[in-house]
């Protein structure tokens, strides 16, 4: 090969010669050049030559210690998916291999992933990106290297293409490296993230922290020279490592736990590294003998390591001059994973490492397809996504002293199932540290649960599934529903359908109801109606997702012209009025001229079935059909001639306009409750029309009035704000006055 034709990769090349492992070099070269071929005249945005972006995703795969067929893919991922007309994924398996077109094929499927978006295509992307990595674990540390990339790349993109960007790394490629354990991805991630979500915040907190370390620009150096020389005195090998908090790490803590930035503890933190988790104990007693330490700031992560593999010792103490910093001991093997996480173990998928530990680490990706498989509603697996992605972790201890990581907030429901399928099914109690406690008690950390059991239990209550926290104990009690009580769940979901009907009065004969049902039911995959019934009634799909299925197949080839009630009603002969349009999307049979206004008793949503009424010297009211004010109207013979035929004239597609719709959310008194659900509205760009909120025995109504689009939009919603924490309840508000 020619040296010129390989002088890109030069600084690759020189990382794998100087990595100490075994690579096949001429692969690797043979990569680069048909990489190199095939994005010939390609550019990124900034004007560089596009292979430069798969060279540098080979160069962190690399610092990965990832293998040849890693460092291949990473040049090549691009290829398939950018020069269709020049290769394709059987090429690429026939020069370079299954393991290499498997990855390749991994990365190029994980799209773009919107969780905040609950479409349906979003959901498969999320899917997708899962089966890659149960598949092989590789395929989500290369797609972490290109998206690492491309995030110190991105000032070259438009301001709305760098929000996006940054909300989706923050959203989902952040916390996966952390639930990966690869801290030192996540923190970069983190930091590109915030710069383009929040530049103000960011650059004001790195002013502050450029600002307190150039006060103290001495004090890692004298901490770490007094600590080095007290550990040679006692003959500890180690090496230490300070460090300045990063920017992402301090704006978390200030506006997640409302505190000042004065009030960071750890701004300043030193690590120290020996070569034994004995020598870790030694060290920390002589780190409390030459500092004095802050009270309940000291965690073991040693004896109790975290889900992503992570162990350290953390304590927090008080230097000689009165600043505090953290001190984090841990083993030079702890120090390898704590940076690297799972990527520092991918050599058991070759057998050169026991896979038993590893994959018991990467159960949670099994569990997640497994949620994803049970339940039809993206909404429910965004959450199980949420939750099993983004927890934080509490502890607790069965009575034998092995510990169960739980996300926080989770009940002893939840610690009954991840212990075992039988014993959440049985469970009819629970102590914590031996006293009895409700069963949807939250552990906290260091408690000793016991679970009490029987073999006479009848199984699971329903009401379970509206108290588990994870998508593992979601999913057993559903299934233990969908396999011993499939009749009561048709009778249940049957139940329900009806009084969906008859609430939102779907004029419509038995049969044609039952059509209804049927359609939406294989339009949703299932067999027929009753598998439909039993879905709603073990909880596989949520009311709401088939409410606005049903709703809108009533509409398109059931609806009547208009509801019976008002059908008798002979308005004022046709002659006399002329059809005309109001700028609200409405089109009304009504006298020329009047003024069309929303009721807010109702506040009609598009979607909706509407009908007008002619007020005295306020034009015509829109209101729902069936608003309880039309139906107080209707009563009135004197109104019969007031009622006029309304519709929606909104073209398919059509988002331009808002309309106003009020809600109540109920909630637990919570400090940033309102401003995790403020948060919320403005990710998925919800104006806020007006808000107030009031106490009422320890819990807190917020009254909200919000803009949306139509009925579908309105739903999508209420479903989003239900699954934010300590959210009890939202139901939509219809007033009193007309």
């Amino acid at each position: 090969m020619l040296a010129e034709e390989l002088r890109p990769i030069e600084q690759l090349i020189e990382l794998l010669e100087n990595s100490n492992k075994k690579y096949d070099l001429e692969k690797i070269k043979k990569a680069f050049l048909y990489a190199d071929e095939m994005h010939k005249g390609q550019l990124r945005q900034s004007g560089e030559p596009y292979i430069s972006h798969p060279i540098a995703v080979a160069e962190s795969v690399v610092s990965l210690g990832l293998d040849t067929d890693s460092v291949c893919a990473a040049l090549l991922h691009d290829t398939v998916e950018d020069c269709p007309d020049k290769t394709n994924l059987d090429e690429v398996r026939k020069l370079f291999g299954d393991d290499v077109a498997l990855f390749v094929d991994g990365v190029t499927k994980i799209k773009s992933i919107n969780v905040e978006d609950k479409e349906e295509t979003h959901i498969e992307n999320i899917r997708k990106m899962l089966l890659a990595m149960s598949r092989d674990i590789r395929v989500i540390f290369i797609k972490l290297c290109d998206r690492m990339h491309n995030m110190r790349t991105l000032y070259v993109k438009k301001d709305a293409k760098r929000r996006a960007t940054a909300l989706e790394t923050m959203h989902v490629y952040a916390p996966l490296a952390h639930r990966l354990g690869m801290q030192r991805i996540k923190q970069e991630l983190e930091n590109y993230a915030l710069m383009y979500l929040d530049p103000i915040g960011y650059q004001e907190i790195k002013a502050n922290i450029d600002d307190k370390f150039g006060k103290n620009v001495n004090f890692i150096e004298n901490i770490t020279n007094h600590v080095s020389s007290r550990l040679e005195a006692i003959d500890i090998k180690h090496k230490l490592k300070g460090r300045v908090k990063t920017v992402y790490s301090v704006y978390r803590k200030m506006y997640n736990q409302n505190k000042s930035f004065d009030e960071i503890y750890d701004f300043y933190a030193l690590r120290i590294i020996v070569d034994t988790e004995l020598e870790c104990y030694t060290v920390l007693g002589l780190i409390h003998e030459m500092y004095k330490s802050v009270p309940g700031r000291f965690k073991d992560y040693i004896s109790t390591p975290k889900p992503n593999m992570y162990q350290s010792l953390h304590t927090t103490v008080i230097g000689k001059d009165g600043i505090p910093f953290e001190v984090q001991i841990r083993t030079r093997d702890m120090d390898h994973v704590a940076e690297y996480g799972i990527a520092a173990h991918w050599k058991y998928k070759s057998g050169e490492k026991s896979s038993v530990d590893i994959d018991k680490k990467l159960d949670w990706i099994s569990k997640l397809i497994d949620t994803e498989t049970d339940t039809r509603d993206p909404d429910e697996f965004l959450h199980a996504f949420k939750i099993d992605i983004f927890h934080d972790e509490t502890f607790v201890f069965t009575p034998k002293g092995d510990v169960i990581a739980l996300p926080l907030g989770a009940t002893l429901i939840d610690f009954a199932y991840s212990i075992h399928t039988g014993v959440g099914n049985k469970m009819i109690g629970a102590k914590i540290n031996g006293r009895i406690a409700p069963i949807d008690s939250q552990p906290k950390n260091g408690d000793i649960v016991e679970v009490i059991t029987s073999n006479s239990s009848k199984g699971p209550s329903r009401d379970w599934l509206n108290i588990v926290k994870t998508s593992e104990a979601r999913n057993k009690i559903r299934q233990w529903f969908k396999k011993e009580k499939r009749q009561e769940n048709i009778a249940v979901g049957k139940n329900e359908i009806e009084k969906m009907f008859n609430r939102k009065r779907m004029a419509c004969t038995d049969s044609e109801r039952e059509e209804i049902v049927l359609t939406v039911a294989k339009r949703i995959g299932m067999v027929d109606a009753n598998d439909l019934y039993n879905a709603l009634g073990y909880g596989g799909i949520s009311y709401t997702k088939v409410e606005s299925k049903l709703t809108d197949e009533y509409e398109k080839n059931y609806k009547k012209e208009a509801p019976k009630e008002i059908s008798v009603i002979e308005p004022t002969p046709q002659s006399a009025f002329k059809k005309r349009k109001s700028n609200s999307g409405v089109i009304v049979d009504g006298e020329e001229g009047c003024a069309v206004k929303f009721a807010k008793c109702c506040n009609p949503l598009p979607g909706e079935v509407i009908i007008g009424f002619i007020t005295k010297g306020y034009g015509i009211s829109i209101h729902k059909a069936d608003c309880p004010n039309i139906s107080s109207a209707f009563a009135n013979e004197d109104n019969a001639d007031r009622f006029v035929k309304a519709e929606w004239d909104i073209p398919s597609g059509n988002t331009v306009s808002t309309y106003e719709s009020a809600i109540q959310i109920f909630v637990t008194n919570r400090i940033s409750i309102l401003a995790d659900i403020s948060v919320a509205l403005a990710e998925m760009k919800v104006d806020i029309v007006s808000i107030n909120t009031k106490n009422v025995d320890g819990a807190s109504i917020i009254n909200m009035t919000i803009s949306c689009k139509n009925i579908e939009h309105f739903n999508s919603i209420i479903s989003r704000l239900r699954n934010i924490k300590d959210v009890i309840r939202v139901t939509r508000v219809i007033g009193a006055s007309t």
